[in-house]
């Protein structure tokens, strides 16, 4: 780590970046590039924005604008002058982000980086850092708040540092990597996870707006690591023209934001010879566990701790709540101080709501959320365990479990699946490898399943929509 007095995430990320400020740091599919050197100029110049404007140490600033280097550099501005960025999904509706201007009550609201950039572009630039403390707040990120009002993890200077330290070495970045960035922004994969390890290796990016299947193929030829969600791989998987040679250049394939079924980590390993690598994270605490860059990567699996993560199965039972501790755990909500101390146990370790087991050598396995258990006659089911059997089922692209309410039960399983089938047969071969209590007592095809801008399936979309299969 940089010296006390440049705990500034910033000035750790400035100070990884290329001696020769010329190399580039992000290649555009057209041929375009911006080097580090312009990168840098472009954030001094934001920076003299935001303290004209009137953006101080603390103040928030919240962005809710498409994807561009422009806003890469108001984040980094953000941090060199001690404000405290705010991204928002570009998803959100204007009465959803009413909700997030009074809870924040932001300095700045952003909406279109580029602007704010022309702006700064005729003021003299302002390098000077702020001298931030670690434990200040360097990002307010939005929970999606499915179970009631979206939350704010603030996540400090420290905790994006040690995260970013950890990943970089984990995965092996170096500068001759180039990074596929094809992620939102707004996210603390694309945001913290993938930019992150590219800064802090003084490594270039191949900087794509968003998932597209052509320009992603073509990228993955200038690339050497690729960060995606699921969908990005069934996409790539569902092209003929995502061959072994078209990913031969690369050296790793990493997947986040939600779980990847064995099914594609399989199909993926047969077209490519590659194995992708899942890790598991979250908002509060950006990324947990990793599967290892040498060593065995196992479907299903999201592998190990993070050096400095400790990780614990909460209830004292084999599968429970996993909690955590560590340099990359936030340390509270914002305005939430209930909240924060109900996510805490006394011992300080944070409750994640994630359910999931650890091996005797410290691999670790998720079943789901602890949200979505189901307790049917008294029996805890866990959907998770249901999905991997429906999954393998001929005509099932992907299932998810949910529990309705139930006059005898209390909640009954109910399967939704992406795909085509019969009912009786799928809850007929389910009953053949799962206890009567855990298998489904109907089934539901559709064409897709409801998912977030992470590619999560939205399963308190499908409770809403099923709550009622058994009434009457």
């Amino acid at each position: 780590m940089v010296g006390a007095m440049k705990q500034n995430l910033y000035a750790l990320l400035q100070s990884r970046f290329p001696a020769d400020r010329s190399r580039p740091c992000f290649l555009f599919p057209d041929g375009r590039s911006t080097s580090y050197g312009e990168l840098e100029l472009g954030v001094s110049c934001m920076a003299a924005h935001l303290r004209a404007t009137g953006v101080g140490p603390g103040d928030r600033v919240l962005v809710q604008a498409p994807k561009s280097t422009e806003m890469i550099m108001l984040y980094l501005a953000c941090l060199q002058t001690g404000a405290i960025f705010a991204p928002l999904n570009t998803a959100y509706t204007p009465a959803e982000v009413s909700y997030f201007v009074g809870d924040a009550e932001p300095a700045l609201i952003v909406t279109d980086a580029a602007a704010e950039m022309a702006a700064a572009s005729g003021l003299d630039p302002d390098p000077r850092i702020h001298e931030a403390r670690s434990g200040d707040t360097a990002s307010l990120i939005y929970t999606s708040g499915t179970t009631g009002r979206s939350k704010g993890a603030m996540l400090t200077h420290g905790n994006l540092a040690a995260n970013g330290l950890a990943l970089t070495e984990a995965w092996g970045f170096t500068g001759d990597d180039v990074l596929l960035h094809a992620l939102p922004v707004f996210h603390v994969h694309g945001l913290f996870v993938a930019l992150h390890c590219s800064l802090l290796s003084g490594s270039a990016m191949v900087w794509l707006g968003k998932y597209e299947d052509d320009p992603i193929i073509e990228g993955l030829a200038r690339s050497t690591v690729m960060m995606g969600v699921p969908t990005f791989y069934t996409r790539l998987l569902d092209n003929p023209r995502f061959t072994k040679e078209s990913a031969a250049h690369m050296r790793l394939f990493v997947c986040g934001s939600a779980p990847l079924l064995p099914s594609t980590f399989e199909a993926f390993e047969d077209r490519t010879g590659q194995r992708i690598l899942e890790r598991y994270g979250m908002s509060e605490a950006v990324i947990i566990t990793s599967n290892p860059l040498k060593g065995m990567r196992i479907a299903g699996s999201v592998g190990y701790p993070l050096p400095g993560v400790d990780l614990r199965i909460g209830g004292g039972e084999e599968t429970g709540v996993i909690q955590i501790k560590g340099p990359s755990v936030f340390s509270e909500y914002w305005r939430m101080p209930e909240k924060t101390r109900e996510e805490f146990t006394a011992d300080g370790y944070f409750i994640t709501g994630d359910v999931g087991r650890q091996d005797p050598d410290g691999r670790v396995w998720i079943s789901g959320r602890a949200k979505d258990l189901i307790i049917s006659g008294g029996y805890n089911v866990y959907p998770k365990e249901i999905e991997l059997i429906l999954d393998e089922m001929e005509g099932v692209t992907e299932s998810a479990v949910i529990g309705c309410p139930h006059k005898d039960f209390g909640e009954a399983v109910i399967a939704v699946i992406a795909g085509a089938g019969d009912e009786a047969a799928v809850i007929a071969a389910a009953r053949q490898q799962l206890a009567v209590f855990k298998a489904p007592k109907r089934v539901f095809f559709v064409d897709d399943l409801p998912r977030n801008a992470m590619g999560k399936v939205q399963k308190n979309v499908l409770r809403e929509a099923y709550k009622d299969v058994f009434s009457g």
